[in-house]
């Protein structure tokens, strides 16, 4: 079936332009509401609403019928599954894909685009259409709060190719993809969930690196691109986040760079936009700016008052209806193209993951960990000796990681090689008191590994001091491994053995055991530089090899 804008009322067609998301694992009050009522054209999906996966699929049909019974058109049905660090389903019987700088490090087209397709076929059988993925975001400040390991690399040409061939690998499998966040996050020393960030770069520079990405992924056919919270003052002087100006989103996107698809705003409750300008009137300004679909994640009182402030600013005249109108011809024109797509495609059954994409995506790791410095040539350990292992355990909720802990640890990795392998967890913010109770308890070990974990700007300062005294122990064995962000090198210059696995999820925390104890040679190199001693494209894999 065509659908088009003429068939909708004035209220239709501002709800076709909402994207919510509900707290429930299946269609409650306020999800009824959203799209009975209020007729949004698409949902998001967190954490919140997952428990099993057939519980999620089964979630997503029933969404889709209250969908087909008030307005006759689909649901997006979306999430953030960016894989690695950023996954809101990890559940049993999901293939755990790499994140972003993971797959820089392998840094090969072909397994970007292979990663991108096993996650779209596992997104479509549970229903989900759209995924807010890849970041094309160029990491190129170390200090970066939000983005990091999310990025591909700090090469735009290098975030180009990995990210279109993800795009392809979404979109061929019937799931839109989102490029992220525009016109680029990479850059930035504010976390845009809690504050405004600027990217005070010069036109030229911003076109040949932060742009570069998103004009390929346009050339590529993206369905969707997602605004950033980010202030751009050689595009938009008045300091208006880009999410909100029409310099951005018209000028340059849309009439500039020539995208035709979808323009979504990132969530309007991130502080950015609802501490300084409130969701109603943000969602007004981000369709003026050339919005066509506003991403409003949690409260149903924020989401129903966005809506109808939308409606009542057509009504008084602020916005355009021709605006409207357009948005809504784009968000069912890409409606319709998926549907038909869908039709041709196999379907996939719901939590199998194949022996052939486990071997795959271990082997993929392996390809993926980098080994930065061995300078006392200390690896591989020795496997029939015991090894402590430090395990920063994720306690509390950060704006990107969920509040829960990792049950698959590098020491029951080691484990799995038959090593001895004692984990000593501590948290990733740890007191002074907590660093002696750990370096006591590391104590008689002759070979210790450190797990660093940093979520935000730079390795915490507990995690410093409890490197730093270990490293005082005579006759130890010491290794560290960043499990997130590969710059916690900066903060421990003095340790000899470093490797980066850019996350800890179960397949790279079994390729770490298995290039600690020589099972596995660490075949990355670094996506981004560390320091002028370690920059982008860095490996000491040979080195490792001829130990």
């Amino acid at each position: 079936m065509k659908w088009t804008a003429a068939d909708l009322t004035l209220e239709q067609k501002v709800g076709q332009m909402f994207i919510c998301g509900f707290n429930a694992l299946t269609p409650d009050e306020h999800a009824k509401i959203l799209i009975e009522q209020y007729q949004v054209g698409g949902v998001c999906y967190f954490r919140r609403n997952v428990k099993t996966l057939p519980q999620l699929a089964e979630l997503s049909e029933s969404l889709q019928e209250l969908a087909s019974g008030s307005q006759k058109i689909p649901l997006l049905i979306s999430i953030d599954q960016e894989g690695g660090m950023v996954a809101r389903i990890d559940h049993e019987g999901i293939s755990r894909i790499p994140g972003n700088m993971a797959l820089g490090a392998a840094s090969s087209e072909e397994d970007s685009y292979k990663v991108a397709q096993i996650g779209a076929r596992e997104l479509r059988s549970l229903g989900v259409n759209m995924n807010f993925a890849p970041c094309l975001d160029v990491n190129n400040n170390s200090r970066n709060p939000v983005i990091g390991v999310r990025s591909f690399a700090e090469d735009p040409k290098v975030v180009a190719a990995l990210g279109t061939a993800a795009i392809k690998g979404y979109q061929e499998e019937g799931v839109s993809a989102t490029a992220k966040h525009f016109p680029g996050h990479g850059d930035t020393s504010v976390d845009s969930h809690l504050g405004r960030a600027s990217v005070p770069h010069d036109i030229e520079r911003l076109r040949s690196v932060e742009l570069y990405p998103f004009t390929q992924a346009i050339k590529d056919g993206v369905d969707a691109i997602m605004t950033a919270h980010v202030s751009f003052p050689a595009i938009e002087p008045s300091d208006l986040p880009a999410t909100l100006s029409r310099s951005v989103l018209t000028g340059l996107l849309r009439e500039e760079m020539g995208f035709e698809g979808l323009i979504v705003t990132d969530c309007l409750e991130m502080h950015a936009i609802s501490k300084e300008y409130g969701i109603p009137e943000g969602a007004i300004r981000a369709i003026e700016a050339g919005a066509d679909c506003v991403l409003v994640s949690h409260r149903l009182s924020e989401q129903t008052a966005a809506i109808t402030a939308v409606i009542e600013a057509v009504k008084s005249g602020r916005l355009s209806m021709d605006l409207i109108d357009a948005a809504v011809e784009r968000i069912l024109a890409l409606k319709e193209r998926n549907a038909k797509l869908v039709e041709d495609l196999p379907v996939y059954p719901i939590g199998e993951v194949t022996d052939e994409t486990q071997q795959y995506l271990a082997d993929l790791a392996g390809r993926g960990i980098t080994l930065v410095k061995d300078e006392g040539q200390q690896l591989p350990l020795q496997p029939e000796k015991a090894i402590a292992v430090i395990w920063p355990e994720l306690l509390q909720a950060t704006q990107v990681d969920e509040a829960w802990s990792k049950s698959y640890t590098l020491g029951d990795a080691l484990k799995s090689y038959g090593v001895q392998a004692d984990d000593l967890r501590v948290g990733t913010d740890m007191s002074d008191e907590e660093v002696e109770q750990a370096v006591k308890a590391a104590e008689g070990y002759k070979q210790i590994v450190v797990a660093t974990y940093t979520s935000e700007s730079r390795l915490p300062a507990g995690q410093q001091k409890l490197v730093s005294k270990l490293a005082e122990l005579q006759d130890v064995s010491l290794v560290v491994v960043a499990t997130r962000n590969p710059y916690d090198l900066n903060d421990l210059p003095s340790i000899p053995t470093y490797l980066c696995s850019y996350e800890n999820t179960p397949y790279y925390m079994n390729a770490v055991a298995g290039a600690l104890i020589g099972r596995v040679t660490p075949g990355g190199q670094l996506p981004v530089s560390i320091s002028e001693a370690y920059p982008m494209g860095w490996s000491a894999n040979q080195d490792y090899v001829n130990n």
